[in-house]
């Protein structure tokens, strides 16, 4: 399973629609919201991975607590948010109110909301890497190449879908729907997690800035 299609597939809709419920937050914000942040996570783990010991304690989380079952009982996302909570602190770390505000302006998600809406969408975001990882039979030394070859065929595939189902969504949340003709704010979003596409981002908001700063990037 493709990074796009765990963005539109049963799994997200069931968690969208018990958030919204949750919440009182519209499905398609919460789907908008998991396409900027799965991305943005995955990065962020790419990142961390690259050390050693990260790689190693990541291998283990994702061995111990994110085997897949999530997208198979998405209802688990309501009972976890306390455990997404502490993913995100441990992903973001000093960062983590910064990548709030931004996505809280980018998806119309007010603050109070956006914390634990994010902490319900974390484990499943673990859960489909780990679910990744076995399928892979991969170990701790292969994680970082894992987690790019996701953002790398998520980009590939919404270069090939101008008219993926997500492009919608996206486009109306994100970008406000007039630069859609011209440009994909899915392929926007990957490209500026992947060092490329930034400037085209940065007049959305400035998420794709806030990204690029985040990772390293300009």
């Amino acid at each position: 399973m493709s990074l796009l299609d765990l963005l539109t597939g049963n799994s997200s809709n069931q968690v969208a629609e018990q958030a919204e419920n949750k919440f009182g937050i519209s499905k398609n914000q919460i789907i908008a919201l998991l396409a900027v942040a799965a991305p943005l996570v995955i990065s962020y783990l790419r990142n961390k991975s690259q050390d050693a010991k990260e790689a190693e304690a990541l291998n283990n989380a994702l061995d111990k607590d994110h085997d897949g079952s999530i997208l198979n009982d998405p209802s688990q996302a309501l009972n976890r948010q306390a455990e997404g909570n502490s993913i995100l602190d441990h992903i973001f770390g000093g960062n983590k109110v910064a990548v709030e505000n931004q996505l809280s302006q980018n998806t119309g998600i007010s603050m109070d909301k956006i914390a634990p809406v994010l902490a319900m969408l974390a484990p499943v975001i673990m859960g489909y890497i780990g679910q990744q990882k076995q399928q892979n039979n991969v170990n701790a030394g292969g994680l970082g190449d894992l987690l790019g070859g996701i953002l790398g065929g998520a980009q590939n595939q919404a270069q090939s879908q101008q008219s993926h189902p997500l492009n919608d969504i996206l486009g109306s949340v994100l970008g406000g729907g007039q630069s859609q003709s011209s440009s994909n704010p899915l392929n926007d979003i990957l490209g500026s997690l992947l060092g490329g596409g930034n400037q085209q981002q940065s007049q959305k908001g400035g998420l794709g800035g806030l990204l690029g700063s985040l990772l390293g990037g300009k």
